[in-house]
C-alpha cells in the first residue's frame, strides 16, 4: 500500500477546528513563486499548479521512466499547499477584496528521499514527455517551527473568521503571530474546489507564532 502523508501524519493534515499550537519540522517541497489573483482563469497561479503537479507525478512515476531514486518507496502525492502575503497588510492578515495584490508560494510536499537533482530531472522529463513547461518549479525547504493551526471549513473568503479565532487563541496562550525571517501565512488544501461546494471545502490554516517576550 502506498504511503499516504495525510494518513500517517494526521497531526499536520487533520487538525481540529479549535486552534492548537504545534511545532512543524523542516520539510522539502516543490514550489513555484508568483503574484496575482489565484482565481484568474489561466492566470499565473493556475499555471503554477499545472507545473507543480506535472513535476510531482513525474517524480511519483519515476521508476516507470527508468529513473532509480535511492530510497524510493510508493507514496501518494501530498495535497497542494500555499504560503501567502500581501503588500500593505501586516502579518498574517490578508485583504480578500484585493486578490490581485497577493504574493504566493504554491507548494507540494516531497518525500525526504527526493533530492534537488531528482527535481531537476523531473522538470526536464515533464517538459520532454508531457510538453509542459516546468522551469519555474524549484526545490524548496521550509522550516516552519512553532505555529498555531486550525481546520477551516468553508469558502476561502470566509477564512478571516477562523484567522481571528486563531489570533485570539494565541493571546490566550501568551503568544503572538511571528512574521520575522520570512515566516508566512500557510494553507493546506484538503479539498478540490472544482468538485467540492465552497461551504464544504476543508483547509488547514497555519500562522507562525512565538512566545511573547521571546
Amino acid at each position: 500500500m502506498a504511503f499516504d502523508y495525510k494518513k500517517e501524519y494526521k497531526e499536520y493534515y487533520s487538525p481540529p477546528r479549535k486552534p492548537e499550537l504545534i511545532v512543524i519540522p523542516e520539510m522539502r517541497f516543490l514550489a513555484v513563486r508568483g503574484t496575482g489573483n489565484p482565481n484568474a482563469p489561466d492566470g499565473a497561479y493556475q499555471q503554477a499548479i499545472a507545473q507543480l503537479y506535472a513535476t510531482a507525478y513525474t517524480l511519483r512515476m519515476s521508476q516507470k521512466a527508468g529513473k532509480n531514486i535511492e530510497g524510493f518507496f510508493e507514496y501518494v502525492v501530498p495535497p497542494l499547499e500555499g504560503l501567502w502575503q500581501q503588500n500593505g497588510m501586516q502579518g498574517t492578515m490578508l485583504d480578500y477584496s484585493r486578490k490581485d495584490d497577493l504574493k504566493w508560494v504554491s507548494m507540494i510536499r516531497l518525500p525526504d528521499f527526493i533530492s534537488e537533482a531528482d527535481v531537476q530531472w523531473a522538470i526536464a522529463e515533464a517538459g520532454r514527455k508531457k510538453k509542459i513547461f516546468c522551469e519555474e518549479v524549484e526545490f524548496f525547504t521550509y522550516d516552519e517551527g512553532l505555529c498555531v493551526q486550525a481546520l477551516h471549513i468553508g469558502s476561502y473568503d470566509s477564512e478571516p473568521d477562523t484567522v481571528a479565532r486563531m489570533l485570539e487563541y494565541l493571546t490566550e496562550q501568551e503568544c503572538e503571530a511571528d512574521h520575522a525571517h520570512r515566516r508566512l501565512h500557510h494553507e493546506i488544501y484538503l479539498s478540490d474546489p472544482r468538485r467540492t461546494a465552497p461551504e464544504k471545502c476543508k483547509t488547514v490554516i497555519r500562522i507562525p507564532a512565538k512566545r511573547i517576550g521571546l
